[in-house]
């Protein structure tokens, strides 16, 4: 079966598994203990808003469950939008579960709400024993994680940092094989 029969609808593309998510909580375990590298206590998901009341709607809803769960976990959101139009929802959580099932629930609520193709990606934000920033990024549209790790300059990245992180918790996340789909997101907010 090829692209043709895609198009014919005899076949449908897989979605991405939703539960690849949650391979970031045991990689954690990995970048903590082997590799030094520490959670800045921040996460976020970031997805094209749309200036329609149903859409709208959905997003303050998230914002209450999220707090209404909060209050137990000591989760904390805050909504910002970026120059490209993308919405970033932003979590803070000390404990570094909680913002991956944070993450989980809001990533959920849009694609129940009919509005998953909407999602950019997901973005945990970390930190190596040097203090250098890193973000791992997980892309919804091809179910897979990669590393950004900016280096100093005006977007400028460390390509070679990012490939080693790859080959050292490759076997913990699915991590993105194609490196071309490697994306820098420059200006994040977290």
């Amino acid at each position: 079966m090829g692209l043709l029969d895609v198009l014919a609808g005899r076949r449908k593309l897989a979605r991405p598994a939703p539960d690849r998510l949650f391979a970031m909580s045991t990689a954690y375990v990995t970048f903590q203990t082997e590799l030094s590298i520490a959670s800045r206590g921040v996460a976020a998901i970031v997805f094209q808003a749309l200036a329609t009341s149903d859409f709208e709607q959905l997003t303050s809803d998230m914002v209450e469950v999220v707090q209404g769960v909060s209050q137990d976990s000591g989760t904390t959101i805050d909504t910002r939008d970026d120059d490209y139009d993308y919405r970033w929802m932003i979590l803070r959580d000390p404990d570094f579960d909680d913002l991956v099932v944070g993450v989980n629930a809001v990533s959920g609520a849009l694609e129940a709400g009919g509005y998953g193709e909407r999602i950019l990606c997901a973005v945990f934000a970390f930190e190596d024993a040097r203090g250098r920033p890193l973000y791992w990024i997980y892309n919804y549209k091809r179910g897979a994680f990669y590393p950004f790790a900016p280096a100093a300059g005006e977007n400028a990245r460390d390509t070679e940092r990012e490939l080693r992180l790859k080959a050292q918790v490759g076997a913990e996340l699915p991590v993105e094989p194609e490196l071309e789909r490697w994306f820098p997101l420059w200006g994040i907010p977290i």
